[in-house]
């Protein structure tokens, strides 16, 4: 009899389940931005919250969650039920340079507690320097780096972070030696590129830009494949010496791992069908940021090549968390 109750309640969850997924979402979702307020990252998951919101009919709540390098609002997500409701706005930091920086220490598993939703957009970041360095392109700051080795210092907004790895893969790859000095985010270490207290900086290319306009800062080249649509005068460093040379950040939206594919499919039609509209991509436009879309397999796919790819940096490099 025992044995016949169970069955019939294994067979009543297993039915109810897909009812369970077609009915979603019942009750409000949340999105973690594991980063503070303000930039891309927040702004690129306020945006996702509004579509999402308006694509399914609930309340759509964004809670910022920063903390240790990120890792404290992907852990938020990567332990929550996976039902849905608990969304993760993540980027090439907190997700695939965290998971190849921290290895086995970090409290989750990127590739089997986050189901990959899609990917939102991608940003370049711009070399900016002082000044008074007497270079004018990559090339000149190849060849001083070189005739300097070690006598550069070059600003970022902390250890591990994506600005600081991306001026990694450049010293790999140009074989340089500069100097890191680590801040408290972006801004702080823009501010020391100004003063003159930090050389260079690979920086945000949208909030470096007044700097670079009004002449405190001088611009060399931007560290995405392609040419940025709001600077498009600045070439790549893939086209200043540094072939293959990529370091863009990227912002995708994942689920929690286990999540029902029902669910996953209806938040991917969902934010994809946004990214296709032209208010959307204005708005990511007018951000710096380059409309993005793709499917949660292409997605899981590219991350995990990501962390690869930043794995090599970080050895390379002999990078050590702190």
């Amino acid at each position: 009899m025992n044995g016949k109750v169970t069955l019939l309640v294994a067979s009543f969850v297993a039915c109810a389940l897909p009812a369970s997924a077609a009915e979603y979402p019942v009750k409000p979702i949340r999105i973690i931005v594991p980063l503070a307020s303000g930039g891309t990252g927040d702004t690129l998951g306020r945006l996702a919250a509004d579509e999402i919101r308006k694509a399914l009919g609930q309340q759509v709540v964004v809670e910022n969650r920063p903390g240790a390098n990120g890792i404290v609002g992907v852990e938020l997500v990567a332990k929550a039920p996976p039902d849905g409701y608990t969304l993760l706005s993540g980027s090439t930091g907190n997700v695939s340079i965290n998971a190849a920086l921290y290895g086995a220490k970090l409290p989750f598993n990127v590739e089997r507690d986050l189901a990959p939703v899609t990917q939102m957009a991608t940003t370049t970041s711009v070399v900016i320097v002082h000044p008074s360095v007497p270079v004018k392109s990559m090339q000149d700051l190849i060849a001083l780096a070189k005739k300097k080795p070690g006598q550069l210092n070059y600003a970022s907004s902390g250890v591990g972070s994506a600005v600081h790895l991306g001026t990694v893969l450049f010293e790999v790859m140009a074989n340089v030696k500069l100097t890191h000095v680590p801040y408290k985010g972006s801004t702080p270490g823009r501010i020391a590129v100004v003063s003159g207290e930090s050389e260079m900086m690979w920086d945000g290319l949208l909030p470096a830009l007044p700097l670079i306009r009004s002449g405190k800062l001088h611009a060399l080249a931007v560290t995405a494949a392609k040419r940025s649509a709001v600077m498009p005068e600045l070439p790549t460093i893939a086209e200043s010496g540094l072939p293959g040379y990529e370091a863009a950040t990227w912002y995708a939206v994942f689920a929690t791992g286990g999540t029902p594919r029902e669910i996953v499919t209806r938040l991917h039609e969902a934010l994809t069908k946004a990214l296709q509209t032209r208010d959307v991509r204005d708005r990511l436009l007018s951000q710096g940021a380059d409309p993005s879309g793709n499917t949660p397999e292409q997605l899981g796919a590219f991350v995990k090549s990501e962390m690869v790819k930043w794995g090599k940096v970080i050895k390379a490099a002999g990078v050590q968390p702190e």
